[in-house]
């Protein structure tokens, strides 16, 4: 339920805070006071599209902040696990900022969401029902949608097994038509990754093999270079019979400086340099004879190379710019392959799957087809339970399965179904879409929503003047029916009529004030003597008499009397 609602400089609501309570609230006021307004606020708060023209002028953005309980372990619960998203007290606060710009930002306990998180969660704690509504029952492809709610769990299982039939059916025969449409492309694509996986793998690449590769063919290009500078440079460390080399004369110094060393702490460092030298001369002249060793010219061998790389520069031109890239490439194309190759079955194997997974699919089709039907009749009958109460016992409503073709599958299943109604007994039962008068709607809505409620969970269900177009008995009717769904769960409720208002256990009224030139909102709830005023002006208008008065007094009473029997 909606415990509190923080609205600012949202429209003409400069700021407001309201505090609501379980059972039946309503919000009355003059036309064009702000009451739908509020109501627009906890829709944008429950995942609605925003817009910049909602900011109040003058102001950069518009903040609304509900606070929102809900029972532990329902839809909310789960979804809130799923997204990761704290609410050990049972509590979620949904905010909502909307910036001049357009941007928007939203939170769920702290949390920022975009707003199709915001939507899928706020689609659990509230349900918002609006003048245009009922419009959702005018519309022959949502009945469908409208019946299966019905059904619930009973409905479920086998809709359930259906659907992951139907998926498993559409895959194969997109599969057919593919392989059909496209058998050429198919083989040509095949025959091809099948040459590129054969072409790199007979070429056995290794990472980084054309750096170690280059590196030894520039070896051997420039063998006698290498030669001349190894010998040279062996000749100056070591000497030969006319010359002393380098490695014998840093000996001699290291070992005259050897001498004086512990005479002072600069003649010891000076020592330890040449010792440091000498050594690190000595393992030169060993690492240059060892090269000098190795060293050899092999015609076959540059050769071997040049080939070797002139193999993985082709590679390169075709599939990557690396070694490591051609490997990657070689791993997706022989995935691609596989998955081809496992595909690529006999067409009769594939008719022959695709037959079965029909007759599988038929077969779950005319069980979820017969289940319909059975819910059709319960729901028929509860609607028609809820219609006399509505004083629209006459009214004969029937869901009707239109005749389809056996060979069109849906994702829904087999049926094409839509809501017919005969108002007056004498007349033709017609499609519901074509004959429904306005009042009609708002009853037969309401009268979904009375059989939806208990089953739904939603925490908080809202009605914008959902009441439009009836009054007497009917309205009297109405509110009672409203009252009864409060039962099950919070409900807010916009109304210009008494008899719903008198039924409320809460009551706020809403009014708009000039002050400054601006136009600002105020809520207020109301006690039970400003109850009395507030309906004898709805009942009177402009002109309040003690008659008007006593008439508001006794509906209030009435209604007092009516829930008590009812609990």
């Amino acid at each position: 339920m909606l415990q509190e609602l923080s609205i600012k400089n949202f429209a003409i609501i400069a700021s407001l805070d309201v505090e609501f309570e379980n059972g039946m609230t309503v919000l009355t006021g003059e036309t064009g006071a702000g009451k739908s307004i509020i109501i627009d606020a906890v829709g944008l708060l429950a995942g609605g599209r925003g817009s910049q023209h909602f900011v109040r002028t003058g102001a950069d953005k518009a903040i609304i902040q509900g606070a929102f309980v809900f029972p532990k372990n329902g839809q909310t619960y789960h979804q809130l696990d799923e997204l990761g998203i704290d609410h050990d007290d049972g509590t979620v606060i949904l905010q909502r900022e909307i910036y001049r710009s357009g941007r928007n930002v939203c939170r769920i306990n702290g949390m920022l969401v975009n707003t199709s998180t915001l939507k899928q969660l706020g689609e659990t704690i509230v349900d918002i029902h609006g003048q245009n509504e009922h419009q959702e029952l005018m519309q022959p492809d949502k009945h469908l949608r409208l019946l299966d709610e019905f059904g619930g769990d009973e409905l479920s299982a086998i809709k359930s097994k259906y659907q992951t039939t139907y998926q498993d059916y559409q895959h194969l025969h997109h599969s057919m038509i593919s392989r059909n449409t496209h058998q050429k492309e198919w083989a040509q694509r095949l025959d091809m990754l099948r040459f590129q996986v054969k072409e790199i793998e007979d070429a056995q690449l290794q990472p980084d093999e054309e750096t170690t590769l280059s590196q030894q063919r520039d070896r051997l290009m420039n063998f006698q270079k290498i030669n001349t500078a190894l010998q040279e440079g062996y000749l100056a460390l070591n000497g030969d019979e006319e010359s002393t080399g380098a490695l014998d004369l840093s000996g001699k110094a290291m070992d005259s400086l050897s001498s004086i060393a512990d005479l002072d702490p600069d003649f010891k460092q000076l020592s330890d340099s040449l010792q440091s030298a000498y050594y690190a001369l000595q393992d030169a002249s060993g690492e240059i004879s060892k090269q000098v060793d190795q060293l050899e010219w092999d015609d076959n061998k540059l050769d071997e190379i040049e080939a070797r790389l002139d193999v993985i520069h082709q590679l390169k031109r075709k599939y990557g710019d690396s070694e490591k890239q051609i490997l990657n490439y070689l791993a997706k194309i022989k995935k691609e392959l596989a998955d081809m190759e496992a595909a690529e079955i006999d067409e009769s194997d594939l008719d022959e799957q695709l037959d079965k997974k029909e007759r599988q699919l038929i077969k779950y089709g005319q069980q979820l087809t017969a289940e319909r039907k059975k819910i059709s009749a319960k729901l028929e009958k509860a609607i028609q339970s809820e219609l006399k109460d509505l004083y629209m016992s006459k009214t004969v409503f029937q869901v009707r399965f239109k005749p389809t073709n056996d060979q069109q599958y849906f994702a829904t299943g087999m049926d094409d179904i839509e809501f017919y109604i005969q108002p007056n007994p004498g007349e033709e039962i017609r499609p519901l879409a074509k004959i429904a008068s306005g009042g009609e709607l708002s009853r037969l809505m309401l009268a979904l929503k009375t059989i939806f409620s208990k089953s739904q969970g939603v925490t908080s269900i809202i009605f914008d003047e959902v009441d439009t177009g009836v009054s007497g008995r009917v309205a009297q009717a109405i509110a009672e029916k409203i009252s009864g769904i409060a039962n099950d769960s919070q409900v807010l409720c916009i109304t210009h009529l008494p008899q719903v208002a008198a039924m409320s256990d809460h009551h706020y009224f809403i009014d708009k004030q000039v002050k400054g030139k601006r136009t600002v909102t105020h809520i207020k709830k109301l006690d039970q003597t400003d109850r009395v005023k507030e309906l004898a002006r709805m009942l009177a208008g402009t002109t309040v008499t003690e008659l008007t008065l006593d008439h508001a007094k006794e509906l209030l009473d009435m209604a007092t009397e009516e829930k008590q029997s009812r609990a």
